[in-house]
């Protein structure tokens, strides 16, 4: 099976997953990068998973489904282009022979889920679209910090050799704010120049791991002392307080240059 980045507007990814003759694509914002991936390799269009309804991540469903056939599967609560099949927690469906399982994560929109797959290549894979990045998280455009803070539990609960499959390359960016609320974490200092390395080559950050991301990534150490007390020099917060902690950091990162 391959797994294939596909460059989108100015940072998404299209993630294209194919088996060298049918395929899935995850949140195509535009169909043309994956109509062009579709026709080099060969290959037939038999999926499209939607995480979310904004429209960088479903403006080319409606091109893509007409033009392959596709099958669309998406969230229950959200506005996704017809027909859709909806999906919500605890849902299985199989694409490619691959068995995924759906995890309701709102907080960035209301309606927000994630696809797992817990075998694939050896490793498990989770398709997260907006919910976790690497080294950050999505804005809270819909969702409550507590509502965000529950669906990154769930995705850090995740074994951590997990594929963190997310649709934007925020890497760097997302470093520079965990390096200013953790300046002394080695692992995020050693990540911090594996990225920069990689991104000078134009190459993508991602997938990152869960693994990764608990070392690194603040939205998912909001409990760890240093963050707690990061939190409260931010804004006063009460450290001993879980969902203001994270609302204090996902506050700071809003502002954040």
């Amino acid at each position: 099976m391959n797994l294939t980045p596909l460059p989108a507007f100015q940072d998404n990814y299209l993630w294209l997953l194919d088996d060298g003759n049918r395929a899935l694509v995850v949140d195509p914002g535009d169909a043309r990068p994956v109509q062009a991936a579709l026709q080099s390799a060969g290959l037939q269009l038999e999926a499209i998973l939607v995480t979310h309804h904004h429209p960088d991540h479903i403006g080319g469903v409606d091109a893509l489904r007409d033009a392959t056939g596709a099958k669309v599967w998406g969230p229950a609560r959200e506005t996704i282009p017809e027909p859709v099949t909806r999906l919500a927690e605890g849902d299985r469906i199989e694409v490619l022979g691959l068995p995924f399982t759906v995890i309701d994560v709102p907080g960035h929109t209301s309606g927000h889920i994630a696809y797992y797959c817990d075998l694939f290549d050896g490793r498990p894979l989770l398709f997260c679209g907006d919910t976790l990045f690497s080294g950050g998280c999505g804005r809270l455009f819909e969702g409550t910090p507590a509502q965000m803070l529950a669906s990154l539990d769930k995705l850090a609960a995740l074994p951590a050799d997990t594929r963190v499959v997310c649709t934007h390359e925020y890497t760097l960016s997302n470093l520079k704010f965990a390096l200013a609320v953790e300046p002394h974490n080695a692992e995020l200092i050693h990540y911090s120049e594996r990225c920069t390395e990689l991104r000078a080559q134009d190459r993508p950050t991602l997938p990152s791991s869960i693994g990764q991301e608990l070392r690194i990534n603040p939205f998912l150490r909001t409990r760890e002392a240093g963050i707690r007390q990061a939190a409260q020099a931010f804004n006063g917060t009460d450290p001993a307080d879980d969902v203001a902690v994270f609302a204090a950091v996902r506050e700071w990162k809003n502002t954040f240059r």
